[in-house]
């Protein structure tokens, strides 16, 4: 009797196990088969449903393709098809797999899977109306306002920052390319913050500025070094983008200095004469100055690219003819140097030095006086030099004139030159108190080649 109860309660028992292994077993399958209660696809419930019925409810949705901005409808597109197809079946079993615990799991989880056969119309036609649209709220909203450091004579500050409202169009885009696969895309809001003074980037451009201002540059003008030292001459410097910007009113002060003090363009001299005697002449066309946009270009480039000395000499300028300049390479004789022409209204007469030295004379009649064409006062230079040359222009008694010459070199910009006369019969000194030229130098034709060998573009032209 023993036996036959022992038999009996193993047969229960394994009864008992079995149904145990088959609950389980049961169990185990369903959990691997189906998904757990609060998982989504591209926004699409699909909890309790194995990998054909989560297919087959993908592929019924259909994306409405609008676009809210915090739960509000900024912008409306058409519906189209989800794409899913038979071939994404793949793709959900592997999403099976990942979620899968073996206890019931009520966590909520989206995946983001890209359909097989996705449509293009969110990228090609929603994301650049999307983009339009925000840019044009944006045209009518505050723009928000960066800090950044300036530095000012050696010293640094910071600009305040202040807050705008313009949307973020670059992060919005971006959130919407992540719900791309979703039938309704809910972006968050962002906005552009300002850059605080406090930020990363603001240190960088306070260091970049610490640098700057640490700097020297010499800038050279003819044979005078100017030791230009950033904490002295940048009013005010800034280093966004990655770029130094550099204001012009500190470097030009200096140019202006500069120039008043050896420039030598337009002003007046004060010029020893043949006989000896010092007489003031007024400036003209002749001589040089820094042209203070490309004097700044230089000395500000210096600065940033850290280099210690420039030359001034690509700098220069000048009026008339040759708008490059005349006269930089002289250092004496009033900035005119020692090959020049000199010319006396009042003698009718006119000296020409090459190297210090007189080369050459003559006897000239300059402008009538009587009709106020006087040759003009000041210090000019020879623009250039033609044998032969027809001139025309206008004079008193004589409103269109043209006359052949055999040699022309013209100092003016009003066009007096050197020339050689010969139709003139009156060379007296006193003949261009009536009857003087329209404002040449007329000059005797057997004379006039000697002048012409004499002189040389650019040299100065002193008449008094």
């Amino acid at each position: 009797m023993v036996k036959i109860k022992h038999k009996v309660a193993l047969t229960v028992g394994g009864i008992v196990v079995f149904l145990i292994a088959a609950v389980l077993g049961g169990y185990t399958y369903y959990r691997s088969t189906h998904f757990n209660k609060n998982i989504q696809i591209n926004g699409v419930s699909v909890g309790g449903l194995n990998e054909k019925s989560a297919l087959a409810q993908l592929k019924s949705e259909k994306i409405d393709n609008n676009v809210y901005l915090n739960g509000k409808l900024l912008l409306e597109g058409k519906k189209t098809s989800s794409g899913f197809t038979q071939k994404d079946l793949s793709k959900i079993r592997q999403l099976l797999k990942k979620q899968w615990t073996f206890l019931p799991e009520s966590k909520k989880i989206s995946y983001q899977i890209t359909p097989s056969n996705v449509s293009n119309y969110r990228t090609n036609v929603i994301k650049p109306k999307l983009k339009q649209l925000l840019d044009k709220k944006n045209s009518k909203l505050t723009a928000a306002v960066d800090s950044h450091a300036v530095l000012r004579y050696g010293k640094i500050t910071y600009t305040d920052s202040k807050k705008g409202n313009q949307y973020n169009v670059a992060k919005i885009l971006t959130a919407y390319d992540k719900q791309k696969n979703q039938p309704t895309t809910n972006i968050k809001k962002f906005v552009i913050q300002p850059v605080t003074s406090s930020s990363n980037q603001v240190k960088k451009q306070k260091e970049k500025l610490e640098t700057l201002a640490k700097r020297t540059v010499v800038y050279k003008v003819q044979q005078t070094n100017y030791n230009l030292a950033a904490k002295d001459v940048i009013n005010q410097a800034t280093y966004i983008g990655d770029k130094y910007q550099i204001s012009q009113d500190g470097i030009v002060n200096e140019i202006n200095d500069i120039n008043n003090k050896q420039a030598t363009l337009q002003k007046s001299i004060s010029f020893k004469t043949h006989a000896g005697d010092t007489v003031n002449v007024p400036g003209g066309t002749y001589g040089w100055a820094l042209k203070t946009s490309d004097s700044y270009e230089t000395i500000s480039a210096a600065f940033i690219n850290n280099k210690s000395e420039v030359d001034a000499a690509s700098d220069i300028y000048g009026v008339g003819y040759l708008t490059y300049g005349t006269g930089y390479d002289n250092l004496t004789n009033d900035g005119i140097g020692t090959t020049y022409a000199e010319i006396s209204i009042q003698d009718q007469r006119a000296w020409f030095y090459i190297d210090g030295k007189e080369v050459y004379t003559t006897n000239i009649v300059t402008g009538k006086h009587s009709t106020n064409e006087d040759t003009p006062t000041g210090v000019w230079y020879i623009m250039y030099k033609q044998s032969p040359a027809t001139l025309e222009g206008s004079e008193a008694g004589n409103a269109n004139y043209s006359v052949k010459v055999n040699y022309w070199a013209q100092f003016t910009s009003s066009g007096c030159g050197f020339h050689d006369a010969s139709w003139r019969t009156d060379w007296s000194s006193t003949a261009y108190l009536t009857n003087g030229s329209g404002g040449c130098a007329n000059t005797p034709s057997a004379n006039m080649e000697s002048v012409y060998n004499s002189l040389s573009q650019k040299e100065a032209v002193v008449v008094y």
